[in-house]
């Protein structure tokens, strides 16, 4: 078989016979490095995106009334160009768009604080659309729903970040935004799984400039209170902070409650009690 790339053909190197008149180009979309040479060679637009209020499915008519070719419109054609300019910019200003474009940018802001991956924040544009499309936002904050979004979409991605964080990100108190959340749940009847404390534990070791013995150690513990259930219920970040306080007093490593509260946002008293319930069920593995 040989193919014909100008012509798109694919022929028979003894009989001639066509199999296939359009072969598709499976190549680089754009061997182009600067923007010129993108807009030159690229076939296809940007990637369609649901965290764009119109999906990246924009479109933009040149305010310059000449054809391809260069040469002027007619009077009539100017006319006709000039009302689809208007109606295009209109429409992108509709009352449909407009809570697109604020909860997005907003979005785009928390993204950047929180550092969240590309599947989070899509999740988080379906969710948004979704609550719309539902008439969920009547009366209600934008921001605030946006939010709680944001947190169930953490959450089915697994992506490890507390309701505080997002609170903190979003600027939106932390009661308002359990309220919105266990709200967005019952209507949209979503059962998300529950964090693993073990997906904390790196983030507080690092925050305390705690030793990698100290972070095996603390994985080891909640390894071992998983397997018995001790996990179940109970706050994760709760989890990780109390492993991480036992581990570094297992280890003779000054890291103080004080600085593991600080950084996780448990009380010193939780830690404490969380500490003793694995202390108490776990008993002599703990140091094994």
């Amino acid at each position: 078989m040989i193919t014909d790339l100008i012509t798109g053909e694919i022929a028979c190197s003894y009989c001639g016979t066509v199999i296939t008149e359009k072969s598709v180009d499976m190549g680089n979309e754009s061997t182009g490095i600067s923007g010129g040479e993108y807009q030159t060679n690229a076939r296809t637009g940007q990637k369609i995106s649901l965290k764009m209020a119109d999906m990246g499915l924009s479109t933009i008519i040149e305010s310059k009334d000449k054809d391809s070719t260069g040469k002027s419109l007619s009077a009539e054609n100017k006319r006709t160009f000039y009302r689809l300019r208007m109606w295009d910019r209109n429409s992108r200003f509709a009352n449909t768009e407009k809570s697109y474009i604020k909860a997005f940018a907003l979005l785009d802001g928390i993204k950047a604080k929180l550092g969240l991956p590309d599947t989070a924040v899509e999740e988080t544009a379906y969710l948004f659309r979704k609550i719309r499309s539902k008439k969920l936002l009547s009366g209600r904050s934008n921001a605030g729903i946006l939010c709680a979004a944001i947190y169930i979409a953490c959450r089915l991605t697994n992506t490890p970040r507390t309701i505080q964080d997002v609170s903190s990100a979003g600027n939106i108190k932390r009661k308002q935004l359990q309220s919105i959340y266990r709200f967005l749940l019952k209507e949209l009847e979503i059962y998300p799984e529950s964090y693993s404390p073990i997906e904390f534990v790196s983030r507080i070791v690092n925050a305390t400039n705690a030793s990698e013995r100290t972070r095996r150690h603390a994985l080891k513990i909640l390894h071992i209170s998983q397997r018995k259930g001790i996990t179940a219920s109970k706050n994760p970040m709760a989890m990780a902070a109390a492993a991480i306080h036992l581990a570094s007093a297992m280890n003779k490593e000054k890291v103080s409650q004080l600085k593991i509260s600080k950084v996780s946002g448990i009380s010193a008293v939780t830690i404490r009690d969380r500490s003793k319930e694995i202390k108490r069920i776990m008993g002599g593995e703990i140091n094994g």
